[in-house]
C-alpha cells in the first residue's frame, strides 16, 4: 500500500464512519475505492467489516458513556439478526450484481417513502422492553440481518424505518441501538470472510482507523440538540444518493 492511498483511505473511512453512524451509506463510499486499489468484490467486501466492526466499537462506547445502554433489548434483536447475517455471508457470492442493485432500489425507494411519512404523534424517549417485542418485529430483524451479512450498504435505513417509524422509538436511541446490535452481528460475519480468505487485514485496518474517527464525530452531532432532525435529513439525502447511483449503474 502506498502513503497516498493509505491517505485517501483514511479520508474515506472517516466520511464513511461519520455517515455509517449518523445515518447510513458509508459503504457506498469504502466498496468502490476499494476495488479501484485492486480488491476483488468479495475481498472489499470483506475487507470493508474490519472498519465497520471498530467503527461501531467506538460508536457503542461513547452511547454508553452518554447513558445509552440497552442489555436485553440489544442482545434479543442480535439473536435473529446474527442468524441473518450468518446466511447473507454465505450467499454473498451467490448473486448476481444486477439482480441484487435492483432489489436494493426497491428497497431503498420503499424506506424513502416511509421516512416522507408524517412523524409518529408519540415516540418512546425510552427503548421497547424486550417482552414488549413481537414475532414480525424479529422477523424483520432476521432479514435486515440477511442483508447486512450479505452487504451491509445503508443498512442503518432498515434500522431507522423499523425502530423509529414502525415502533416508534426516538431516533438518537434508534442510532446507538442500531451500532450495538450491527457490533454484535458484525463479527461472526467478518470471521466468515477472513476464514474464506475475503479479508485483507492491512487496507481495512487503516480505513477503520479513518472510520473511528468519523464515528466518535456523529455520535457527537448525534447527541446533539437538533440530532434528531440531522438524522432524518442525512437518511433521506443518503437514500436518494444510492437510488442515483445504482439506476446509473445499471444504465
Amino acid at each position: 500500500m502506498t502513503a497516498p492511498e493509505a491517505l485517501l483511505l483514511l479520508a474515506v473511512g472517516a466520511l464513511a464512519g461519520f455517515l455509517n453512524v449518523l445515518s447510513a451509506g458509508g459503504s457506498m463510499l469504502t466498496l468502490p475505492v476499494l476495488m479501484f486499489m485492486g480488491l476483488d468484490a468479495s475481498n472489499a467486501n470483506g475487507t470493508n467489516r474490519v472498519s465497520i466492526v471498530l467503527q461501531n466499537i467506538t460508536a457503542v462506547w461513547r452511547f454508553r458513556r452518554a447513558g445509552h445502554r440497552f442489555r436485553g433489548l440489544a442482545w434479543l434483536l442480535s439473536v435473529p439478526a446474527v442468524l441473518g447475517a450468518l446466511l447473507g455471508a454465505w450467499g454473498a457470492v451467490r448473486v448476481g450484481d444486477d439482480l441484487f442493485r435492483w432489489v436494493l432500489i426497491l428497497v431503498m425507494i420503499g424506506a424513502s417513502a416511509i421516512m416522507l411519512m408524517p412523524a409518529p404523534a408519540q415516540v418512546r424517549t425510552l427503548t421497547l422492553a424486550p417482552a414488549q417485542l413481537r414475532w414480525p418485529v424479529l422477523a424483520a430483524m432476521f432479514v435486515i440481518g440477511f442483508y447486512g451479512g450479505f452487504l451491509q450498504v445503508a443498512v442503518g435505513i432498515l434500522f431507522i424505518v423499523l425502530l423509529h417509524r414502525v415502533l416508534a422509538i426516538d431516533l438518537v436511541q434508534v442510532n446507538a441501538l442500531k451500532v450495538t446490535v450491527v457490533l454484535i452481528y458484525m463479527i461472526p460475519t467478518l470471521l466468515i470472510f477472513a476464514a474464506t480468505g475475503n479479508v485483507s487485514w492491512s487496507y481495512g485496518l487503516v480505513l477503520a482507523a479513518g472510520s473511528m474517527t468519523g464515528a466518535w464525530a456523529a455520535v457527537h452531532v448525534t447527541l446533539g440538540p437538533s440530532g434528531t432532525i440531522l438524522v432524518q435529513r442525512f437518511t433521506l439525502a443518503v437514500i436518494a444518493v444510492i437510488i442515483v447511483k445504482l439506476l446509473l449503474d445499471l444504465l
